[in-house]
């Protein structure tokens, strides 16, 4: 085992014996279902982060008391590194996904992991894992943060011990096809004052039955509308939404802070600007995206998110009906913005943003 102080931070790493690295197919990869050989973690004790360690990917220990058991202080982030074709690894808006890892620790009580320590640690253990990147097209190590808590107690009180860590997975799409939707108009995501902006595990459990109902009906995933009346779009159960209408590219707001505020939606919306496309960001009606299709300016929709990239709608089932989307190859706008978010996450295209940063 090695110690090394890395920026101020003291980092063991123990490697492990051997690679599992010859057990993964790189053009038959399944999200989330091989590990890279390392993990990090990092353990908050007396008000500060300590044993620092980077160690082979494996099992951890939890008491059947431990309080992140029963009152689910849980939250994570998602992010990917990129291997372009030149062999150079890029890590793609890595301290925007700090910066909201530690806004989701605020509102679920749990400490904040300081930016640099959050970025070094990654680095280091990418460093050793680097291998793992997949350098085929539209594949990338996903990268899964998370913090629970650690404390050994029954009561209803935030905990006092976290345990931060960091796994990783290599990836092809999580969509392989185009998806089909449908809008939920009796089941909720979030509401106002909740935590529908933070990356809470919690979130995506309330959210797996009325997604499993829509699953028996065909459809990948859900239309989350508000929890008031159910009347304006938010967002879909792994991604943001944007639609095409007349032109436009429209998107829900973020004001309401029940709508998950996307690495992705956020570099999209940027990207289209620059690119001269107009951008609203703004509430969205169940009735006007209906509207829009009877009048046949609907001409295109697309989840956005780390996992998901931009991944093309192909359907958005309502009560009574359904909005079909045009073919992908005629959604110019959207390849185009996809083409170019590529690019840059590969080191085609130049980063004019400042979100790449190189191993």
């Amino acid at each position: 085992m090695n110690m090394l102080t890395i920026d101020k931070y003291e980092i063991s790493i123990q490697k492990a014996n051997t690679s599992k690295l010859k057990e993964v197919i790189p053009s038959d990869l399944t999200f989330g279902a091989d590990y890279s050989d390392h993990m990090f973690t990092s353990d908050f004790r007396d008000g500060e982060w300590i044993r620092n360690r980077i160690e082979p990917f494996g099992d951890i220990s939890l008491s059947p008391a431990n309080c992140v058991l029963h009152y689910g202080q849980a939250i994570f982030e998602g992010m990917k590194v990129y291997k372009g074709k030149d062999g150079k690894i890029r890590f793609f808006r890595l301290y925007d996904n700090a910066k909201r890892f530690n806004i989701s620790a605020e509102r679920m009580c749990m400490p904040a992991i300081p930016e640099d320590l959050f970025a070094t640690a990654l680095k280091e253990l990418i460093n050793l894992d680097q291998d793992w990147v997949p350098n085929l097209e539209g594949c990338s190590l996903y990268v899964r943060p998370f913090m629970i808590a650690d404390e050994v107690f029954l009561g209803v009180k935030p905990a006092s011990k976290y345990k931060f860590m960091i796994i990783c997975s290599p990836a092809s799409s999580y969509y392989k096809e185009p998806v089909r939707v449908k809008i939920e108009n009796k089941y909720s995501r979030a509401a106002r004052g909740g935590v529908g902006y933070a990356k809470a595990a919690g979130n995506y459990a309330a959210a797996m039955y009325p997604s499993n109902l829509a699953n028996k009906d065909g459809f990948h995933q859900l239309v989350w509308t508000d929890a008031v009346e159910h009347k304006y779009v938010e967002e879909s159960g792994t991604m943001n939404l944007m639609f095409v209408i007349d032109n436009k590219l429209v998107t829900p707001s973020l004001e309401s802070e029940t709508i998950l505020p996307g690495i992705t939606r956020d570099s999209v919306i940027k990207i289209s600007k620059d690119l001269g496309y107009d951008v609203e960001e703004r509430q969205i009606s169940v009735d006007e995206l209906i509207q829009a299709h009877h009048n046949g300016l609907m001409q295109d929709a697309f989840g956005l998110g780390t996992a998901a990239n931009i991944a093309p709608i192909e359907s958005i089932g309502y009560d009574d009906g359904e909005i079909l989307l045009p073919p992908i190859e005629d959604r110019h706008i959207s390849n185009k913005i996809s083409k170019t978010i590529s690019g840059i996450k590969y080191g085609e295209i130049a980063d004019t943003y400042g979100w790449i940063e190189e191993l």
